[in-house]
């Protein structure tokens, strides 16, 4: 399991997460941040391995109420965790296994208070 300072772990999937394929063999998505605060980096990795690999925003900030598309190749390993870090604070939140092959949009939410996370899949 990747050991993470000050990192919250979720599995934040539902049935809404797995309802609407994408188009066969396509695993760009867009994330949509409604999650309240500004989101500063963005990592993929398949679920079944420990290393995150590169930060996916590079210089750009993705706004609270913004959305991105993410070009994605790893069509082999359709299971993905992807983890946010916050541009105000640097906490980061994770989710697990969501099917990028399966989603064409991903809309992170997120209550800090209540640390509550949750995601939704189109």
């Amino acid at each position: 399991m990747r050991k993470l300072s000050h990192a919250l772990l979720f599995t934040a999937l539902t049935s809404t997460l797995l309802a609407g394929p994408a188009l066969a063999g396509d695993a760009d998505f867009t994330l949509v941040n409604r999650t309240g605060y500004d989101i500063r980096e963005v990592f993929i990795s398949p679920s079944h391995k420990d290393a995150w690999g590169k930060d996916r925003m590079g210089d750009q900030v993705l706004e609270d109420g913004k959305r991105r598309l993410f070009k994605f190749s790893d069509k082999s390993s359709c299971k993905q965790d992807m983890k946010v870090v916050f541009d105000d604070d640097g906490s980061e939140v994770i989710w697990s296994e969501i099917d990028l092959c399966e989603l064409n949009t991903i809309t992170l939410k997120y209550n800090r208070k209540t640390r509550e996370v949750s995601a939704e899949g189109e």
